[in-house]
């Protein structure tokens, strides 16, 4: 029985010598070069980061309940429904860096931020098509919005600090995601209708918007490349940060084929305990862990290539395996919160280090458009591990997780080559 259901720099730059001069139509405020890097404009767009999330993540962990458990839907629909999402999706994500590029990161970002807000109307809908329809365009806008904004924070900070402002970034991000799980726990605890939690949602997103109207960083191009201490000689001094590159957006594609939605263990734990709130400390676990590792991993400075291969994929891999076995042995509550935890770890290690390696091996007037190309990859591998886990599950119900942990386990071997043949391992980035 079911309970509750309801971002030029040059070599001066590098050393932190030289001023930075804006030649965009709009001055950009100059990014501090101590070590208070946390500017007006750090925390803008991470406060904005931490709101949206307190929104939307709601969302994402009530919306499987809401559809499968209230609206009467099959669960392969809500594997369609998230395929839905992230494959489109990559198409706006790199729209998102294109035209960040074009027209400045600053109104893409605020312009995608401001329709996030239609995933929290789904609450109002009374047949499972238009509530696929309004999250999945939601989640569009959230796409477009992500490259831009991360090229905003770029923008704000020295490349001496960007893998901790990413982690800074991330660790609000991601709490936010946290609160989120847990007011919605707690309302739903409480017996609260799923579509009124959804609706609640409203409120922090439109917040989140006002933080990005705030930020007084426009993300002017400034002129000439942007060196990164060199990671290996060669004739092409290029070389190295193109394979760097080229090894993240083939990782990220196959981490994108491991990296499922959130809901799917939201739904698996609800269905194994009979307690649908249940089902929602598994958001609070894996985010609050996402969280802490994020701001942790922020303080590193070199190995970062092989950090994240074996700080974020390694443990996709091994969460994933963790989840097979529950629902394989008939673990209980602790196994699956045990295997959701160590995925919130991969996550966090990800989020952090794969924007900013992207920063560093990029000339500044690519950020936004490779930012893009990052995002579009992993959205292309989660449009394909969504879809194939809601088919697995219509087979047996651990299939879908040791699928996920193998092909998180391909990644981190991919990287790990890529960061051997770059000569990368353990320099810069």
């Amino acid at each position: 029985m079911i309970r509750g259901a309801g971002r030029s720099f040059d070599a001066e730059d590098l050393k932190g010598s030289r001023p930075l001069v804006s030649v965009g139509p709009l001055a950009t405020p100059t990014p501090r070069k101590n070590g208070n890097w946390r500017t007006f404009d750090v925390w803008s767009i991470s406060l904005s980061a931490f709101f949206a999330d307190l929104g939307y993540q709601a969302i994402l962990a009530v919306f499987p309940l809401f559809l499968v458990l209230h609206l009467g839907a099959p669960l392969w629909l809500f594997g369609l429904s998230q395929a839905l999402a992230y494959g489109p999706g990559a198409l706006f994500a790199y729209a998102g860096g294109l035209l960040g590029e074009r027209h400045g990161p600053w109104v893409v970002a605020v312009l995608g931020n401001a329709f996030i807000p239609l995933m929290a109307l789904s609450g109002l809908a009374r047949t499972p098509a238009l509530a696929v329809a309004l999250l999945v365009v939601g989640w569009w806008a959230r796409n477009l919005r992500s490259p831009p904004r991360r090229t905003l924070l770029v923008a704000s900070v020295a490349p001496s600090h960007r893998t901790e402002a990413f982690g800074f970034l991330h660790a609000l991000d991601v709490g936010g995601g946290m609160l989120a799980a847990l007011y919605a726990f707690l309302l739903v605890s409480r017996d609260v209708a799923l579509g009124t939690v959804l609706l609640a949602t409203l409120i922090p997103l439109a917040v989140s918007t006002v933080m990005l109207l705030l930020v007084r960083t426009r993300g002017e191009v400034r002129g000439g490349p942007a060196p990164i201490p060199a990671v290996t000689q060669s004739s092409d001094p290029e070389g190295p940060r193109r394979a760097v590159y080229r090894g993240i957006l083939g990782a990220t594609i196959l981490y994108g084929f491991a990296s499922f939605s959130l809901g799917f263990p939201v739904l698996t734990t609800a269905l194994s305990t009979g307690v649908v709130a249940d089902g929602l400390l598994v958001f609070l676990v894996s985010l609050g862990v996402s969280s802490a590792v994020g701001l942790g991993v922020g303080r590193l400075r070199r190995g970062r290539v092989r950090a994240l291969a074996i700080g974020g994929y390694l443990p996709a891999a091994v969460g994933s395996a963790v989840l097979a076995l529950a629902v394989a042995l008939h673990g209980g509550l602790a196994l699956l919160l045990l295997g959701s935890g160590i995925l919130g770890a991969g996550l966090g290690s990800v989020e952090t280090f794969e924007p900013a390696l992207i920063s560093l091996v990029s000339p500044f007037r690519q950020t936004s458009r490779r930012l893009g190309a990052l995002s579009s990859s992993r959205s292309l591998g989660l449009f394909a591990a969504n879809l194939i886990l809601g088919l697995l599950f219509l087979v047996n119900g651990w299939y879908p997780y040791l699928y996920a942990g193998l092909a998180a386990l391909a990644a981190c071997g991919v990287l790990l080559v890529a960061a051997r043949y770059s000569g990368s391992e353990g320099d810069e980035p």
